[in-house]
């Protein structure tokens, strides 16, 4: 007698901005080989004017805006109980995830982030002002780290990290947009391989799960 189906994985993507890597998780689990394993079934926004609400509409993705206040008070875990999520992506959420979530989705919440972590993260340290800061220190190589989230910023365990070679004229705006693509080309991949991982099919061998991969 045949197996029955693995049942597909449901994510929540939290965004705070415009949500280009919120539309790269959409279309790559909607789309894309992640569709196999996964679907995004909601958006969720602390700011009522976040573009990303947009761009889950495009995919006919339920999203949400849930203030900060409420966030922190158990709205945002009820919520994800609610809707059954069994993985967390954060992409462009600014806040700290309030310590329930974090507990409740021990190993299943991820974050990206616009540098090389351990350097220029923690409070304060995203979007432009990571660019700028790596501009002024003089670095000749940037990236994206892809990580565990715990109660601290840019603190859990890492998965991934993806490099990119900066020139001296390099710009923040340049440093950015390179950083950017990595982003896009790399995290839905990384998604995707955590969750089949998760589903009993070891993909480390063959997949973005390699530290410090260009």
């Amino acid at each position: 007698m045949a197996n029955a189906p693995q049942e597909k994985a449901r994510i929540a993507v939290l965004a705070s901005g415009a949500g280009s890597n919120a539309e790269a998780l959409l279309s790559h689990f909607a789309e894309g080989s992640g569709a196999e394993v996964a679907d995004v079934v909601w958006v969720c926004t602390n700011r009522r004017g976040a573009g990303v609400r947009a761009r889950a509409e495009k995919f006919g993705v339920e999203e949400s805006h849930i203030p900060k206040a409420e966030m922190t008070t158990g709205a945002l875990l009820e919520a994800l109980q609610r809707r059954r999520i069994d993985w967390v992506a954060l992409a462009g959420f600014l806040l700290k995830v309030p310590g329930q979530v974090c507990d409740a989705f021990e190993g299943r919440m991820v974050n990206i982030h616009p540098a090389l972590l351990p350097k220029f993260g923690g409070a304060g340290m995203y979007g432009m002002h990571v660019h700028r800061a790596v501009k002024e220190a003089g670095e000749s190589v940037s990236g994206m780290t892809i990580h565990f989230v715990n109660e601290q910023y840019d603190d859990g365990d890492i998965v991934f990290q993806g490099e990119v070679d900066l020139r001296p004229e390099d710009a923040p705006e340049d440093i950015a947009a390179k950083v950017m693509e990595l982003e896009h080309r790399h995290y839905p991949q990384v998604l995707e391989g955590l969750i089949r991982l998760a589903q009993g099919t070891d993909v480390r061998d063959r997949t973005h799960l390699k530290s410090h991969m260009r």
